[in-house]
């Protein structure tokens, strides 16, 4: 086998589940999240004799995937879907399923009353943990865009789900 093609094999491999919970959370869609990354993938494939060297396979990955998002966004407006399982690793930790599920549940639900590109922006600050200059030039936006759509996203949590407030602590680094 091409030793390229088994370092491709690897990273795909490797990342695949965590490309697909970024993408679950731009999308909103397991469906729509898999067909991002397989285009992500294929356009890493394509690049990889240049990307394997640098070490920032991973990096281009992410970067091209939100780049098809808004490109995705710009042509159609895809209706959201509920699916039946969050693309999370289990937790056998968690010693009150009960409230965790439903804390899962809610905030799928506030999550999907979101815009895509608030969720976006709320995905790349958050659960990325990318700052405001990060998301703006991931996303081809300014700034003040990221800024005003996290402000809205947050606003519209609040006001679908104020049971979330305890997870409001984010706030304080959106501002």
């Amino acid at each position: 086998m091409d030793p390229l093609l088994s370092e491709f094999d690897s990273f795909v491999r490797a990342r695949t589940p965590a490309l697909l919970r970024s993408a679950y959370l731009l999308t909103g869609d397991q469906h729509l999240a898999e067909d991002l990354v397989q285009s992500a993938l294929a356009r890493t494939h394509r690049s990889w004799g240049r990307l394997h060297d640098t070490g920032n396979a991973e990096a281009y990955t992410r970067k091209t995937m939100y780049h098809l998002q808004v490109s995705w966004w710009r042509r159609r407006r895809v209706r959201e879907s509920v699916t039946s399982e969050l693309p999370e690793p289990r937790r056998h930790d968690v010693t009150d399923h009960a409230s965790q599920t439903s804390l899962r549940i809610t905030l799928r639900g506030a999550l999907a009353r979101l815009s895509t590109k608030q969720r976006a922006v709320l995905v790349l600050r958050f659960f990325e943990d990318r700052s405001e200059a990060e998301a703006a030039e991931l996303l081809g936006v300014t700034v003040g865009t990221v800024k005003s759509q996290t402000s809205k996203a947050l606003a519209k949590l609040r006001a679908v789900a104020p049971e979330l407030a305890e997870l409001y602590v984010l706030e304080g680094s959106a501002r």
